[in-house]
């Protein structure tokens, strides 16, 4: 039997044996059925803004403290600015290494059955990050719950354990992350029906975002995709959940790798992913140096059909595919754009050792040739001096000359996990190079796309409606 009580920041169900054991936490779902019932809150502030605190931030805490002095109550929706996803700190529990999958070209070559995390590293864990709220490091005025594997919702149940007690526990620190958080998840779709993942979705929806990964046509799908045991394609297995999916999550897109042997299914996927009523195909190579010699020919190729398939059948309207934007294959300015693509460094990862790390790709079984990364553990919390070398990348201080020279260079994606795999010693100041090839490629296909479609739209006259209408690409970060 479970109690099931809801409050602005979700719903939370809990056993009722667990009520009875942990009576501590009995006044907190007392306070939530009160807020609920009266719709209003009393507006408790932090005592001080913290030094550390900038910008936005800064002046949402300010003029909490400021209500506070006057005295005022107030809903706490209609206080909280909500949601800041460009502001957001990235903290990503590694649940679980294990997955029902072995896709063939997933860089987690270290994936087993036996590192699953348990409820006490989880939630020592979430303790050592709400205790530090003032620290720069968790300054951000929103933070994202990042949950992978493996498959993430193997781990159902602890996921769902996690989450009540981080909205609790927002709630009664008053932290400033109440109700500016999402709980995000990329999932392989297997098991994206079952009832105990459905209930959490229903339990969160408003706070989620959800990502099912779908590689294209089953063809394609399962050339890469297979389970790890029989080998046998997963298309079905994940297709069957994509109308639920959409339902739920209309607006979010599928993420489509790119590897060799798949080249030449990338036009004909793009388009079965939007007959499957997916919006935004956000779609990538894959940065580990598997391109053989011409590779980078064919997928040209196959990105100028792709473009003469949307524009012509006049998809460039309603969808969208992240192969084409009007931010790349531009040359960069070593001062002015010197920017790190990857935000390694200012995400933080667990793993069910409670080993923290820069990113999920310096976690062990991402590592095919180096030792983990490792920067600090959930008892002594993060070691700034291994922290440190990561502050301090950009893209000049990592790229060979020939990148920073380079007059294609915008859009030309690294990963810091595969720079360091990749490089000759224990560094992350070289950048991997192995999509130097692919870009140039998809620069060219790129610029082939907007040059007929704005040459068709200004024919059309339609250049200002097209202009005043059309689905916003975000360039690609990490």
């Amino acid at each position: 039997m479970t109690i099931v009580v809801t409050c602005v920041a979700g719903t939370i169900a809990i056993p009722l044996v667990e009520v009875a054991q942990r009576a501590i936490h009995v006044w907190c779902v007392v306070v939530f059925v009160v807020l609920r019932v009266e719709q209003r809150v009393q507006l408790i502030a932090p005592r001080h803004v913290p030094q550390a605190a900038k910008g936005p931030l800064r002046n949402k805490m300010k003029e909490y403290t400021k209500m506070e002095n006057e005295g005022k109550t107030a809903n706490i929706k209609e206080i909280d600015r909500g949601w800041r996803g460009g502001m957001a700190k990235n903290i990503t529990f590694i649940v679980t290494k294990d997955c029902q999958l072995a896709c063939k070209y997933c860089y987690l070559v270290g994936k087993n059955v036996k590192e699953r995390m348990s409820w006490e590293v989880a939630k020592t864990f979430i303790n050592y990050v709400l205790d530090n709220e003032n620290d720069p490091d968790f300054a951000f005025e929103s933070v994202v719950w990042d949950f992978i594997g493996g498959e993430p919702f193997l781990e159902i149940d602890l996921i769902d354990k996690i989450c009540d007690y981080i909205k609790i526990e927002l709630f009664r620190r008053n932290h400033h992350w109440f109700n500016s958080y999402r709980f995000s998840f990329s999932t392989n779709g297997i098991n994206y029906h079952e009832k105990a993942v459905q209930d959490f979705i229903k339990k969160n929806h408003d706070h989620l975002s959800i990502g099912i990964t779908i590689d294209g046509t089953e063809k394609k799908h399962d050339l890469n995709r297979v389970y790890k045991i029989t080998e046998k394609g997963s298309y079905k297995d994940v297709v069957r959940n994509i109308p639920l999916w959409l339902e739920q999550f209309p607006g979010d897109g599928t993420k489509v790798t790119i590897s060799s042997v798949d080249i030449p299914y990338i036009t004909e996927s793009v388009l079965h992913l939007y007959s499957l009523g997916i919006h935004q195909v956000n779609i990538n190579v894959v940065f580990e140096d598997v391109w053989q010699e011409g590779d980078d020919l064919k997928f040209e190729e196959q990105l100028v059909q792709l473009a003469d398939a949307i524009i012509d059948g006049g998809y460039y309207q309603d969808y969208a595919c992240s192969f084409f934007s009007e931010h790349i294959g531009k040359p960069m300015d070593p001062v002015r754009d010197n920017q790190n693509w990857c935000g390694a460094g200012k995400m933080l990862s667990v793993d069910a050792a409670g080993n923290l790390y820069p990113c999920t790709r310096f976690a062990q079984y991402s590592l095919r040739d180096k030792e983990a990364w490792i920067i600090g553990n959930i008892h002594d919390g993060i070691d700034k001096n291994k922290l440190r070398p990561f502050l301090t990348l950009d893209r000049t201080t990592q790229s060979p000359q020939k990148c920073i020279e380079c007059e294609v260079a915008s859009g030309c994606a690294w990963c810091q996990g595969e720079n360091y795999d990749a490089a000759q010693t224990h560094t992350v100041f070289q950048r991997a190079t192995a999509i130097c090839l692919m870009h140039k490629a998809r620069v060219r296909a790129n610029n082939y796309y907007w040059n007929k479609l704005y040459r068709k739209l200004e024919l059309e006259n339609l250049r200002e409606q097209y202009e005043a209408n059309k689905r916003e690409v975000k360039p690609e970060t990490c």
